[in-house]
């Protein structure tokens, strides 16, 4: 996919000079091991700088200044190995602007009941230094994330990893830049929004072309280059021609080929990540974009259809965020199409026209060519399959005029009861948590967009502390969700952001 940079996390020790240089050289010890170890773990996806102790105003404000100007720090964690005077961190807290991690840890897991005194009392105080720095963080309002345990428990070192998975996405944001062609869908409200406030909150810079303008870098495109990826298609999917003649399909499958090469070419010339389509205004083009823009989210690109940019961005954000997890199981635009209303059989059926991409699928991924009633051009390829079983997140992001609000509902996708044999595009079914009729409703009430965001490799955690880091209100719909409750939420939301 289209990466990101080489991140690594800073590892900053607080602590004082009133217990001298032994106690100061056992601080620096003890960070470099806990450093060493995070490392070693094969738990956390990027790597942790230690840093010297941190002790006074000077030192403190300058590695922060610092983390600030390197491009590859993502974050720094912080820990109060001992009492650290937080008057001391208030300068360099006031001028980092990264995200920052409060580890509330100590060195020893168990206390030493045998042996402990007050020289080990002195030394290792961090339920008594984490808690001054954490009072300085809260009174100067500044954003952060708390993990609490033994740097050395697995569960702690999964939620640093987790954190840091949001961290990059936070970095990362501001570097979002989303190309639209042609406009948005005519009279639709919820793919609206205000640009130009996207760009404050969250750095994205979002850009409409001519439809004709791109489609002249889809005709530059060589036969020859279009021929070699149409032979890996064939090489990569199974082909359902279903009765059309063979050439004939292939050409339209070649259409699909040559559009992906234009598009990937044109968003590589001009750097954009994410691409945002619409079906009423496709200018030259033959097809809707519909195998081509399968293939460019595979490789990491953001997508939103009907010029719906904030989706666009929003998968292109946590298919970074997800870069390199173990084991993944895909990253999506997807769209709410229908109900199943059976009782005990209930779910929503997800899709989109086209445009699904395949990291979620599971099982044989096809090429079909297929009439499409929209967008007045010839019947276009894509791909199909169906999406793995299995709990997922799926996330919205809404302008509500004043402010914006990401929803995240946790879902459960599951197989449908039977086969959808005429159904010739790519599909998902799920049911939202808590169930379908609560999470629907609790959706409807946030403003919820028929489109989403969605993965099964984030948490609704990671999601809602983006949101946290960006400055803008989560709502989160899951197990714990109750109407009235859900209600009362919105209420406070609106009195608290306006």
């Amino acid at each position: 996919m289209k990466t990101q940079k080489n991140y690594k996390f800073w590892f900053a020790t607080g602590s004082q000079d009133l217990y001298g240089d032994e106690c100061l050289k056992k601080v620096a010890e003890h960070s470099r091991i806990i450093v060493e170890k995070l490392n070693e773990s094969g738990i956390l996806p990027y790597e942790v700088v230690w840093k010297p102790t941190m002790i006074t105003n000077e030192v403190i404000r300058c590695t922060f200044n610092e983390a600030n100007a390197d491009e590859e720090c993502a974050g720094v964690i912080t820990w109060m190995h001992t009492f650290s005077p937080a008057k001391s961190w208030i300068l360099g807290l006031q001028e980092y602007r990264k995200p920052l991690l409060h580890l509330h840890t100590q060195f020893n897991e168990e206390i030493p009941y045998d042996t402990i005194d007050m020289d080990f009392m002195n030394e290792n105080q961090s339920a008594h230094g984490d808690r001054e720095f954490g009072h300085i963080v809260t009174r100067m309002g500044i954003e952060r994330k708390i993990i609490v345990g033994h740097w050395n428990d697995s569960r702690v070192q999964e939620r640093i990893a987790s954190w840091m998975r949001t961290a990059v996405g936070i970095m990362e944001s501001s570097h979002i830049r989303v190309m639209r062609i042609a406009d948005n869908m005519r009279n639709v409200a919820v793919t609206e929004g205000d640009k130009v406030e996207a760009q404050i909150k969250f750095g994205w810079e979002i850009d409409a072309y001519p439809v004709n303008e791109i489609a002249e870098a889809v005709n530059a495109v060589s036969r020859a280059d279009t021929d070699v990826l149409v032979e890996e298609y064939y090489d990569k999917y199974r082909i359902i021609t279903e009765g059309r003649d063979e050439k004939e399909f292939r050409k339209h499958v070649a259409v699909q080929a040559q559009i992906e090469l234009g598009f990937e070419r044109f968003l590589e010339e001009k750097n954009y990540q994410a691409i945002v389509t619409h079906f009423g205004d496709l200018g030259c083009l033959q097809q809707l974009p519909g195998l081509a823009i399968q293939r460019l989210m595979e490789k990491g690109y953001g997508f939103g259809a009907e010029g719906d940019w904030k989706t666009a961005a929003m998968v292109r954000l946590m298919k970074i965020m997800t870069q390199n997890v173990p084991g993944a199981k895909g990253t999506s635009f997807m769209e709410d199409y229908t109900y199943n209303l059976v009782p005990g059989k209930e779910g929503i059926l997800q899709s989109h026209m086209l445009e699904v991409c395949p990291t979620i699928a599971e099982g044989p991924v096809s090429i079909r060519v297929k009439p499409l009633s929209m967008g007045d051009r010839e019947d276009p390829a894509r791909l199909v399959f169906e999406a793995k079983e299995g709990p997922a997140i799926a996330t919205s992001l809404v302008d509500l005029g004043n402010r914006f609000r990401l929803i995240i509902n946790e879902v459960d996708c599951k197989r449908t009861e039977k086969s959808m044999p005429e159904l010739p595009v790519a599909s998902a079914f799920w049911t939202p948590r808590p169930d379908l009729t609560t999470g629907a409703e609790a959706w409807i009430l946030a403003g919820g967009a028929h489109h989403t965001a969605f993965s099964y490799d984030l948490t609704a955690e990671q999601m809602g502390d983006w949101a946290n880091a960006m400055g803008i209100e989560a709502v989160y719909i899951d197990n714990d969700t109750t109407i009235r409750s859900f209600k009362n939420e919105l209420k406070w939301n609106s009195v608290y952001y306006r």
